[in-house]
């Protein structure tokens, strides 16, 4: 009953939300990917919103149900009928009635499914198309025949652009890189790669006089211009890869460099991607609880071991999920990536065990290794181990609800609504 009645909301979603961009005509911009959907849609909008009315995809409202209810500017209402009628009578004001509305949309296109793009773009038609990354082991593949199925999935979106619109992609994946011929329009690429056309030169981490992270900076080449980026409180390369594009939908819609730089200099990473925030003891914690994938994984822990350490490194990872038949390989080269980079390995779920299994068989001490299927506990647990200068990083994929392991060993847990992901009622209230 419950997924007849999801389809007939998003059947109905769909025609609404069609309707209203028909008749207020906004410029759109669709990002969709494996990895840093979420991350590059922010700081397009972040880019965009100077003087501008823009809109964005609110969390990761993704689907064929949550980009509708973008389009018409409401909340999830999740499972409650009277907010739904409000969501459709809000929709059917906006289709009789003039009202004021967004200029821009900055919305996220995922696919966990197979069709979940096709549903979309059925009547979805962007003016700028992003495409951000989709690793060798892409998240969701699990669902998809092959990982070549999920890649045309995504193609979808490129079809579905506009024939003068624009497509930016990243040269630094191959198989994204290649969707530029799917398109016979205007193409601009960015990356580290040589002969990107927005072109990153290093991406190193920003420290304080005692050798605190406060945020990463790198520098950037295109047109002409070369300007150097700094992005507070976050790390790692998945910023300057969300910087990039941003950098490139606002130099297409001719806003000045200098504005651009102070809109990514104000820019503040999503809860639970990369967060940086004080931990309990003086310790710092890296907070990149919100998903996990391989290549986000491997990015997170190339970002800790590029930091200076006052105290022990620690990594608090849980499963990652949606991986199929690579699940089992992957987790264990994460554990052993791991065995060279930190000090103690805390792991959460049932699949983590791989990590903890590749770390012991690289050389961690199983003295150093705790295994646990909470994240609550697993937090707990180390707070009592925790000494000033630790560093930690914590991820894992949306199930393990890794931000409640973030929750145990913040310094101020009183601020959790606004710093932690899934903090609203609807996640609070599940297991």
């Amino acid at each position: 009953m419950k997924n007849f009645l999801r389809k007939s909301a998003a059947t109905l979603l769909g025609f609404l939300a069609r309707m209203i961009v028909r008749k207020y005509r906004p410029k759109i911009v669709a990002v969709t990917g494996n990895v840093g959907k979420t991350s590059t849609k922010d700081a397009i909008f972040s880019v965009l919103e100077i003087g501008r009315h823009v809109r964005k995809s609110e969390k990761s409202f993704n689907s064929d149900i949550g980009i509708p209810l973008i389009i018409i500017g409401a909340h999830n209402p999740w499972w409650n009928i009277s907010k739904w009628f409000s969501v459709f009578c809000q929709a059917i004001s906006l289709l009789v009635l003039k009202h004021e509305y967004p200029v821009w949309l900055v919305l996220e296109v995922g696919a966990d499914r197979p069709g979940d793009i096709k549903r979309v773009t059925s009547w979805l038609r962007p003016n700028i198309v992003v495409i951000t990354r989709l690793a060798d082991v892409p998240v969701h593949v699990e669902y998809f025949n092959s990982r070549d199925d999920l890649i045309a999935e995504k193609q979808r979106l490129v079809r579905a652009l506009e024939e003068n619109g624009l497509l930016i992609v990243n040269r630094d994946d191959p198989d994204v890189y290649a969707m530029r011929k799917l398109f016979s329009g205007q193409v601009i690429s960015y990356g580290f790669s040589e002969g990107s056309s927005v072109q990153a030169d290093y991406c190193k981490a920003m420290l304080d006089e005692n050798g605190k992270p406060l945020g990463v900076k790198f520098k950037v080449a295109y047109d002409n211009h070369t300007i150097e980026v700094k992005l507070h409180g976050t790390l790692g390369f998945g910023q300057a890869y969300a910087a990039l594009p941003a950098l490139t939908v606002g130099a297409a819609s001719n806003i000045k460099v200098e504005d651009m730089l102070d809109a990514l200099s104000r820019f503040v990473s999503p809860p639970g991607r990369m967060r940086l925030l004080d931990g309990v003891k003086k310790t710092l914690i890296i907070d990149d609880s919100c998903n996990s994938s391989p290549i986000a994984m491997e990015n997170a822990l190339a970002a800790l071991a590029e930091l200076p350490c006052m105290g022990r490194k620690i990594c608090i990872l849980g499963d990652m999920l949606e991986l199929g038949k690579y699940s089992a390989e992957e987790h264990k080269r994460v554990g052993a990536r791991v065995a060279k980079i930190a000090d103690i390995l805390h792991t959460v779920g049932l699949r983590a065990r791989g990590i903890a299994q590749g770390a012991l068989n690289n050389g961690m001490s199983e003295k150093v290794i705790m295994q646990y299927d909470d994240a609550r506990v697993a937090g707990k647990e180390l707070e009592l181990a925790l000494l000033e200068g630790d560093i930690i990083l914590i991820k894992g994929s949306q199930a393990l609800r890794m931000e409640r392991a973030v929750e145990e060993i913040m310094a101020h847990p009183e601020k959790k609504e606004e710093l932690l992901v899934r903090q609203n009622p609807e996640w609070l209230t599940k297991a």
